[in-house]
């Protein structure tokens, strides 16, 4: 069975920079979606980024575009999101999720993490 652990949260200045870590266990996440989803108090979820089995991305939210990107590393079994530019609308919990047909449609995530909190603000 898949389990994700999200780190690399924290408090954080605007303008400033994050990069969260997806440590998968318990099976190599190679021929996964890991997707990047996030939830802000009193807001529904939503999704960020994800990045399918064969390495492309795709970005759920235009928000972040040209601020955040994600990566992965095989070999580490580790996703990362790497947040730049960070604004304060960026606060929210943030979670990574594993789509076991290595596709980045939503409904197909069925592996979530705990989450991390990021808080953005001076």
């Amino acid at each position: 069975q898949l389990q994700l652990v999200e780190s690399g949260g924290g408090l954080v200045q605007p303008g400033g920079s994050l990069r969260l870590s997806c440590a998968a266990s318990g099976r190599p996440i190679d021929w996964y979606a890991i997707g990047w989803f996030r939830q802000a108090p009193g807001k529904e979820r939503e999704g960020i980024l994800c990045l399918n089995s064969g390495g492309d991305s795709t970005n759920y939210l235009d928000a972040v575009k040209g601020r955040f990107t994600i990566s992965r590393d095989n070999a580490k079994n580790t996703v990362y999101l790497q947040m730049n530019s960070l604004k304060p609308e960026d606060t929210a919990v943030y979670y990574c999720a594993a789509s076991p047909r290595g596709l980045c449609v939503r409904s197909d995530f069925d592996s979530w993490g705990q989450g991390t909190q990021v808080t953005v603000s001076s």
